[in-house]
């Protein structure tokens, strides 16, 4: 069974740093590469992609291109940010050996979230995740290359996982994965609007501090159902008043 590890790239704008990526991933015996919204739509065949994969074009082969974070991780129980700052509001920030102690004996499918080259991740984008990860580095020069990021965090969770001297991880198929939690999120925002806790036209930060909540519960798949139907009888009893 493949290892439940994802790498998601945001909008790269070099072909050469998504091969680069492939490389990486792929010396460290992950294969799963998920591309939102890059800047070339053919980047995946790109003669600069091909050459920096070096070996890895087996992974660009099987890679996917999806317009929206949320479709990069269908299936992902636990998403990490990667990020140089923590920002003032959001996931906790850990250093990735840190982090993956205890998350790499945790079940969870796990996705790596890569921002673009020049901006990195949008606010929105890691207030998704459940964790942030800064790569420790000089604090006068920390900025990574997108590729070189990548083959740390993959060597990192190598590592984590037992190096090569360990069976493929697998996947605890209660927990409910990133979809489901944003199913929830889209249903409790339409039934906190309708009974006037929200208001859309000035929402704050209400909705991604409840993602925030979702998160740290590490909801199963049963409690996911349970939250989507209290939101329905609210609903329905609305309706009937």
């Amino acid at each position: 069974m493949p290892d439940p590890t994802r790498f998601v790239l945001l909008q790269p704008s070099h072909a050469g740093n998504v091969g680069a990526a492939a490389r990486a991933i792929k010396v460290m015996g992950f294969g799963d590469l998920v591309l939102v919204q890059p800047r070339d739509a053919d980047v995946l065949a790109h003669k600069d992609a091909m050459a920096l994969a070096s070996g890895a074009t087996d992974v660009l082969q099987r890679a996917r291109v999806v317009t929206t974070l949320a479709e990069a991780l269908d299936g992902i129980s636990w998403a990490c940010a990667t990020a140089m700052t923590p920002r003032d509001f959001g996931p906790p920030t850990f250093a990735p050996r840190e982090h993956f102690a205890s998350l790499a004996t945790s079940g969870h499918a796990v996705a790596f979230v890569f921002g673009t080259e020049r901006f990195g991740m949008a606010n929105d984008d890691v207030y998704r995740c459940h964790a942030c990860l800064s790569i420790p580095a000089e604090a006068d020069y920390g900025s990574l290359n997108l590729a070189q990021a990548v083959q740390v965090i993959a060597y990192e969770w190598r590592q984590a996982l037992g190096g090569y001297a360990v069976e493929a991880r697998t996947a605890d198929a209660t927990l409910a994965d990133a979809a489901a939690v944003q199913g929830v999120l889209d249903h409790w925002q339409r039934t906190l609007e309708h009974i006037g806790f929200l208001d859309p036209a000035a929402p704050k930060k209400l909705m991604p501090r409840l993602n925030q909540l979702l998160n740290r519960a590490q909801l199963t798949q049963e409690e996911v159902h349970i939250l989507r139907g209290i939101a329905r009888m609210v609903d329905g009893r609305r309706g009937r008043n």
